[in-house]
């Protein structure tokens, strides 16, 4: 199975509701960071492309048929090269709102997870996180908003720069479905655009609020 879909949008910009609605579109299974939750075998294959060795995608996403969210948004450029025919989704949203949604959930969770990690298999996936996500991307600096929003602006827009309007898309959050389905060519489903794991959703989800 080749990828049909590239997700090239960071974390928290409706990654999980984009996920779950090329689900029902048909373009699925999606991979997400969840699914890396649930193969410990890939951990090794993105830290290594983390380092800036070969992978081969083709193994990796070999029962996928699409991508979002970290840490593969990460390696846009590689799976293009390995999925010639695949079309770009950019998801994105309003810079400030996503730094706060950032520090909020993910950031917060991920240091809580490396404190906690004692089990190798936890450490490895806690280790990837921080040396593609947060050192390799952002050099840690989480708390430096000018910072992690000028690195996550200038992502989106070498993605706009590098491709031709017919194969991508930037998605902002809240379209719904008619320019995703425009885009991939697919009649608009009569269920609901999915919209799910808020900061309200992942904090509840994570125990970090108790309403």
């Amino acid at each position: 199975m080749a990828l049909d879909i590239i997700g090239a949008g960071y974390g928290r910009t409706g990654t999980l509701s984009l996920k779950n609605a090329l689900e029902l579109l048909g373009f699925g299974p999606c991979y997400h960071m969840l699914e890396v939750h649930q193969h410990a075998d890939h951990v090794p294959m993105w830290r290594a492309a983390g380092r800036g060795e070969a992978v081969d995608w083709g193994a990796l996403f070999k029962d996928y048929r699409s991508t979002v969210d970290w840490p593969s948004c990460n390696f846009w450029r590689e799976q293009l090269h390995a999925f010639p025919d695949a079309k770009v989704i950019l998801s994105v949203r309003d810079a400030q709102s996503w730094y706060d949604s950032v520090m909020n959930t993910i950031w917060k969770v991920s240091e809580m997870m490396r404190a906690a990690a004692t089990e190798p298999a936890a450490r490895a996936q806690s280790d990837m996180v921080f040396e593609i996500i947060w050192d390799g991307t952002f050099q840690r600096r989480m708390e430096d908003r000018a910072h992690v929003i000028a690195t996550y602006e200038r992502h989106n827009q070498a993605v706009i720069d590098a491709l031709p309007a017919d194969r991508l898309l930037v998605y902002r959050t809240g379209d719904g479905w008619p320019p995703l389905c425009e885009f991939l060519g697919v009649p608009v489903p009569e269920t609901p655009y999915p919209q799910v794991n808020s900061t309200e959703d992942f904090q509840r989800m994570v125990g970090m609020r108790n309403d």
